[in-house]
């Protein structure tokens, strides 16, 4: 467990990163914007979305051609950026200029931004753009207004999916945004592709779980969160017909599946040990998940707290502690040269977790 220093420092930072992007959605909605942002953090589609959302408020296209510029740091020496950051507007208030990979700055060039930063010009916006991997400058960090953007989570990511739909000229219910979700991981790019596709393919009206399964070619009961379901309710029938499926999709395998389970059981264990009430537990849950950050689901943490809550009850300490260990030996399997697949391993591991102790049976 981490001590309540660290809990409380990754607490701020989390609050930090909110506030700078409620600051820069404030200034895209009053089209007021701050000399110069540096876009930064590891979720690129969130940094691109960033950039065409600013440029969408930023600059008139009538005037484009003469007021945005955008260009790679790696292209620019000093002269280069020296021009494009002496370049008054044209027939507008404002010129946009866009450096993207700013890290790849040549030193002169760097050197004539950093010069630049301390009076930036009142009449441009400035866009430095960290390229996918870059750490954080701590330069540009403290002279520019800095907006970073870290992989989504939680809560974050159902969110991120119904706005995505909405500005496709669609809207998605919450159940196919959870398949959707399960199905495509989170990585947003590939789902920013599918929703697209799955707009079109309504015809701009709402986004159903049927039109997911049509579109994406998975059924809920082919997903990562129906085998978890299974296996929490003791289904050894249901999860053995979802594993196939579930092994089959681009960003499932045995690994993660058994990483999946591995969180369930010491989700169900922590639960049962703690004896709340399931309206009480599940906050406690929401909690846990927000405290660790990292923890995978498999699924949406909404859905996953849900099935947490109705199925710790059913199993005991002593069931949890075998399902534990076989857990453990599983990912030891899956590490090892073997003979057997993945599919037969990880079956060996449903049946071993779905049949229950002993004692259970013979009650």
């Amino acid at each position: 467990m981490r001590s309540r220093n660290a809990d409380r420092s990754a607490y701020i930072l989390r609050m930090t990163k909110a506030a700078d992007q409620k600051v820069f959605r404030e200034a895209l909605r009053s089209g007021h914007f701050d000399p110069v942002y540096y876009i930064h953090g590891d979720e690129e589609q969130l940094k691109d979305e960033a950039v065409r959302q600013l440029l969408g408020v930023a600059v008139d296209p009538a005037t484009q051609a003469f007021n945005l510029d955008q260009r790679k740091g790696g292209d620019l020496d000093a002269e280069a950026l020296g021009t494009m950051l002496a370049t008054p507007p044209m027939m507008a208030d404002r010129r946009v200029v866009v450096v993207r990979d700013v890290e790849s700055l040549r030193k002169d060039a760097r050197g004539l931004l950093d010069r630049y930063l301390r009076h930036p010009s009142p009449d441009m916006v400035l866009v430095l753009v960290a390229g996918p991997g870059a750490k954080p400058d701590r330069a540009l960090t403290g002279a520019t207004t800095a907006v970073e953007y870290a992989p989504l989570t939680g809560s974050q990511l159902p969110k991120w999916i119904v706005q995505r739909a909405e500005r496709a000229g669609s809207t998605i219910g919450a159940q196919a945004a959870s398949l959707l979700e399960e199905i495509a991981g989170g990585e947003l790019a590939p789902l920013a592709l599918e929703i697209e596709k799955l707009a079109s393919y309504v015809h701009g009206g709402e986004i159903t779980e049927e039109a997911v399964s049509a579109v994406v070619g998975v059924r809920r009961e082919e997903t990562m969160g129906h085998l978890l379901d299974a296996v929490g309710a003791r289904d050894a029938t249901a999860a053995l017909a979802a594993l196939p499926h579930v092994l089959q999709q681009p960003k499932s395998s045995a690994v993660t599946i058994v990483m999946a389970l591995a969180v369930q059981t010491l989700a169900m264990a922590w639960g049962q040990a703690s004896g709340l009430p399931p309206g009480r537990l599940a906050k406690e849950y929401y909690a846990l998940l927000k405290e660790s950050g990292s923890a995978y689901t498999g699924r949406a943490w909404g859905e996953a707290v849900a099935s947490w809550t109705k199925a710790a009850p059913a199993w005991s300490a002593r069931e949890l502690d075998d399902a534990l260990a076989a857990l453990a030996s599983t990912d030891a399997a899956l590490k090892e040269s073997r003979v057997s697949s993945d599919e037969q391993i990880m079956a060996t591991l449903i049946l071993t977790m779905c049949r229950g102790s002993t004692s259970r049976r013979a009650a």
